[in-house]
């Protein structure tokens, strides 16, 4: 089969398909015995810096999984390095970024542009592998975080819950705000260009923490950022999800940037999402991630529900309200892919 024709990509247009597609955020991670044998060895900017490790890891989740599509292994921090900021993880603590932004003399010091992007070429060798092992068989998902994502850590210098930082320099310097999207702009959208060269058939824009916007600000602060990079992947006939946590009041807002498919979080009934957006766009989503834990009956009942939801409508693409959690029982992830092709095949 063409890959082009496989159920996954004509999902994302919106086509019949045979059985809905099903991928999962997250697919490799600390929950699946083959990615924890490759972290006893190795961090994870190590795996995601050698082309052959983040390969390997996103080939061995995909298979053992047997989902419809591959996301290719990276983190959606790697481009703040490039561009001058430091970055390390801490154990407990998540990512830490080493002087954050807070005026427009930070953003002045930030390196941007397409030599700088350039710099992150591991991420797109690493799609190239995973394209050559898969060839017609299975759709590659390349991926990035959002330019708001990217930027709040950029500020916050890690992860927060009221997003003080980031939410004060839009309010105090709007200026040194636009600036600071526009170079991370500069320097993501030739980063995503070039995965979609090296072959990803769809990329994805994780935009984490969007959330905390109200949907006036999204459009002021956000959009035209986030269009521009939807309108350069797309321009190239490569269908783009849209994703976004805590999203549920800025849906139609988001679709205003143009992706074919927009994901949505658990927060929000399926059905209910798809009717905000006029069921315009293909539809990625929507199992809690907790789901995973449940024994097999009600894992089955919500799986049910969720395609329910999505009433047999084409463009549906299933998966998680996010990412798969560290403890999930890879057994319950296998078990899930089966059951939305037993749904799609016999019914509720």
């Amino acid at each position: 089969m063409p890959l082009n024709d496989t159920r996954f990509l004509r999902a994302c247009r919106s086509q019949p398909v045979d059985s809905t597609p099903v991928w999962f955020m997250r697919q490799a991670g600390r929950y699946m015995a083959e990615y924890r044998a490759v972290r006893a060895r190795h961090s994870i900017l190590e795996i995601c810096k050698a082309p052959e490790l983040a390969a390997q890891v996103t080939i061995e989740a995909a298979e053992r999984l047997g989902v419809d599509a591959a996301i290719i292994f990276a983190d959606l921090l790697l481009p703040v390095e490039p561009m001058g900021m430091g970055l390390r993880f801490q154990q407990g603590e998540g990512p830490v970024l080493e002087g954050p932004i807070r005026e427009m003399a930070d953003v002045e010091r930030l390196r941007t542009g397409a030599e700088v992007a350039a710099k992150l070429g591991y991420v797109s060798d690493a799609v190239r592998l995973v394209v050559r092992h898969f060839g017609e068989r299975l759709p590659v998902i390349g991926f990035s975080g959002a330019p708001f994502t990217l930027a709040s850590y950029m500020i916050e210098g890690g992860g927060s819950r009221n997003f003080v930082a980031t939410k004060t320099l839009i309010y105090r310097a709007p200026e040194a705000w636009t600036k600071l999207m526009r170079k991370i702009c500069d320097v993501l959208e030739p980063y995503l260009l070039a995965q979609v060269e090296a072959g990803a058939a769809a990329i994805q824009l994780f935009d984490s923490w969007v959330g905390c916007l109200g949907a006036g600000d999204y459009v002021d602060y956000v959009l035209p950022h986030s269009e521009r990079l939807v309108h350069a992947v797309q321009q190239r006939g490569v269908p783009v999800i849209h994703f976004a946590t805590d999203s549920a009041t800025l849906l139609p807002a988001m679709h205003r940037a143009g992706a074919m498919v927009m994901g949505v979080d658990w927060r929000i009934r399926l059905d209910d999402a798809w009717a905000r957006l006029e069921h315009r766009p293909a539809i990625q989503g929507n199992l809690d991630p907790v789901a995973l834990f449940a024994p097999p009956a009600e894992l089955r009942r919500r799986i049910h529900a969720v395609m329910r939801q999505a009433g047999g409508r084409a463009g549906h693409i299933f998966n998680l309200g996010h990412g798969i959690l560290p403890n999930t029982p890879v057994e319950n992830v296998i078990a899930a892919v089966e059951m939305v092709r037993e749904y799609s095949t016999r019914g509720s």
